[in-house]
């Protein structure tokens, strides 16, 4: 995956090439630091000058390109190594897959006319990506790992001696700490509608955390299980491509 600095062209049908910022002739190399894109006549032009000399009279291109060189490649890296390795192994499942590139999906989301998220780029992966989405009204579903917590048997004092008793797994009325809720709340001045996880108390009040903060002393009567704690959170993203409709 090449994603180098990319100089806006005024002119159509005019060749893009990779070019070497150090050129190969002075001991630059193929490393992907040391390329970017060029048209054809700026490339020509340039040959083996020294990047510096050649945009001395654009200094903001110039520190753009240089900027990018020194931009360190350990994300990209990282995901190029994984990628096929999990493509391969999705292969084995059996289920239909389709590879392609994000200049392609980029593509399909421009002439489509659809704004830049990140929901949206997924579905305009690939050669396959309908002419016509219906997306109007769609809130993607954002899931997040929390993990299950910490490991620690019980809590230790500041000299590392232990200060609690072993942490047990108890369920309260049918609820875990950690389980998602949906708690309506019909009377009282704690009356409203809460979605969040739950945290038990063997009284049967409990709290719960929402996106807007932490309800305390809910009584499990008004708690009604969403989905069992498995380590990670659910909330409907604020990526709308259109926002739902009243």
């Amino acid at each position: 995956m090449l994603r180098r600095t990319v100089t806006t062209l005024r002119k159509e049908n005019v060749p893009l090439q990779i070019e070497h910022i150090h050129p190969r002739g002075k001991g630059g190399t193929d490393r992907v630091s040391n390329l970017t894109i060029s048209c054809e006549p700026c490339n020509i032009a340039k040959g083996t000058r020294d990047i510096k000399e050649f945009l001395a009279s654009k200094p903001e291109v110039l520190k753009r390109i240089l900027a990018q060189a020194k931009t360190p490649l350990k994300d990209a890296a990282g995901v190029n190594a994984t990628r096929w390795e999990l493509y391969r192994h999705l292969q084995t499942l059996g289920l239909p897959l389709e590879s392609s590139t994000g200049g392609r999906t980029k593509f399909n989301r421009v002439t489509r006319e659809l704004p830049k998220t990140h929901w949206l780029d997924a579905v305009c992966v690939g050669t396959s990506t309908p002419e016509s989405l219906i997306i109007k009204n769609v809130v993607p579903l954002q899931i997040r790992a929390t993990g299950h917590g910490s490991r620690q048997m019980c809590r230790m004092d500041k000299y590392g001696f232990p200060r609690t008793g072993s942490k047990q797994h108890k369920r309260v009325q049918g609820f875990q700490t950690g389980d998602l809720v949906r708690s309506v709340v019909t009377s009282g001045t704690k009356q409203g509608t809460y979605v969040g996880k739950v945290a038990v108390r063997t009284r049967g009040t409990f709290n719960i955390t929402t996106a807007h903060g932490v309800v305390t002393d809910i009584h499990h009567r008004f708690c009604v299980l969403v989905a069992r704690s498995d380590g990670y959170t659910y909330q409907q993203g604020k990526e709308a491509a259109f926002p739902p409709s009243a």
